[in-house]
């Protein structure tokens, strides 16, 4: 699906990070996991990330777009939230989500390797993470 590896191309151009399989779901990790795919659990009939994220992210994403964020089931306790990657998301919001997600997880030293590249582009994002000249999955 073209949406899985737009969300790939996302994860993998961040500082050091791996891919593995994980509970029959993609995730990658940069020591610890920062983003897992949803293709399945509990009958899922979506195609989303789940992604750690700061106190409150989640609330206020699920509350402002249940649509396209949730509240995910096994982390979404501990503030995990999922996006939908399925229905025309914003994949700039997407990717600013992964890399938070990231810079929770991630080493200081991966972070700063991060900074150093986000300090070197135009906008602070590599138009590769985002943009790929087809139309939003």
């Amino acid at each position: 699906m073209a949406a899985i590896e737009r969300l790939r191309r996302i994860c993998m151009a961040l500082p050091e990070v791996t891919e593995k399989i994980a509970w029959g779901e993609l995730t990658w990790r940069a020591g610890k996991i920062f983003a897992q795919m949803d293709t399945h659990h509990h009958g899922a009939a979506h195609v989303a990330v789940w992604v750690p994220a700061r106190p409150g992210v989640q609330e206020a994403l699920v509350d402002e777009d249940p649509v396209h964020y949730f509240r995910p089931p096994y982390v979404g306790h501990k503030g995990w939230v999922g996006a939908r990657i399925d229905n025309r998301p914003d994949w700039r919001a997407v990717a600013a989500l992964v890399a938070e997600a990231y810079r929770e997880v991630a080493s200081a030293s991966q972070v700063a390797i991060l900074n150093a590249r986000r300090s070197n582009t135009k906008r602070g994002w590599p138009t590769s993470w985002i943009d790929d000249g087809a139309e939003d999955v």
